[in-house]
């Protein structure tokens, strides 16, 4: 993938994971993707659910689509649901409405 140097997927996935745990909801849904291709569906939406929990929009649409299939249950689903409107709530200010 890299142009001149080799892509070190070692060295990526170090620092997405640095970054996650830094709270960082973008790595989180790149770690997501990666445990999700390399067949660790329940570490994927785990890392789906800590996203949401941090008001990620993309990681809602993956549970949401995981949940219609039956991959993630209606508790862990409603549960990421709630804490997404409230990192989502949270956000909000006076000043900006």
């Amino acid at each position: 993938e890299g142009k001149v140097v080799e892509k070190d997927e070692k060295k990526e996935m170090h620092h997405l994971e640095a970054a996650a745990i830094g709270g960082d909801h973008v790595a989180r849904n790149h770690l997501a993707f990666a445990e999700w291709e390399n067949g660790r569906q329940e570490r994927a939406i785990k890392h789906w659910i800590i996203a949401a929990t941090l008001g990620d929009d993309d990681a809602v649409k993956c549970l949401r689509e995981r949940y219609a299939v039956g991959l993630v249950c209606k508790e862990d689903f409603a549960a990421a649901l709630r804490a997404y409107q409230a990192a989502v709530d949270a956000t909000k200010s006076p000043q900006r409405e």
